[in-house]
């Protein structure tokens, strides 16, 4: 029998949240997260809308996964995202010992990589996934912020 829920189906539901964010003027990012193939929170970047550095999607789905659960720890999870999280999302990620984290574009000059930062030694990482479709719409988005400007 044929899974429809793989990483591909629940990257699309991420890119909605980042499309969402796209029409607010928000930085187009989006995650979801998912336990048994449910989704159970869903975000996008709110940090112009909040005035706040730290509303990125990630923060914003961890936050609303947990109040879920009812604990802080997000083990038998994964977090989609459409963006290789910063070091500070990761490091969220790590404390909320997520098992699994699955993003789309890669940020090769602000993601958690690149930085040096790393997540829970049982977290599985995943990327690429959709990562044109990620990629290029925050592309659109950073082309129309600086026609406008």
């Amino acid at each position: 029998m044929i899974n429809p829920y793989d990483d591909t189906y629940f990257m699309k539901k991420a890119l909605q949240e980042a499309e969402e964010a796209f029409h607010k003027g928000e930085v187009p990012v989006g995650a979801i997260i998912v336990i048994k193939n449910k989704i159970i929170a869903r975000s996008h970047n709110l940090t112009e809308l909040l005035n706040d550095v730290t509303a990125h999607a990630e923060m914003q789905a961890i936050t609303s996964a947990s109040n879920f659960l009812g604990g802080k720890y997000l083990t038998g999870c994964t977090m989609y995202v459409t963006l290789e999280p910063c070091q500070m999302c990761a490091g969220a990620l790590f404390w909320s010992q997520i098992s699994r984290v699955v993003f789309g574009a890669t940020d090769e000059k602000r993601g958690f990589r690149t930085m040096g930062t790393k997540l829970h030694p049982k977290t599985e990482v995943l990327g690429g996934i959709l990562e044109n479709e990620a990629s290029n719409l925050l592309k659109r988005f950073f082309i129309e912020k600086r026609n406008l400007n």
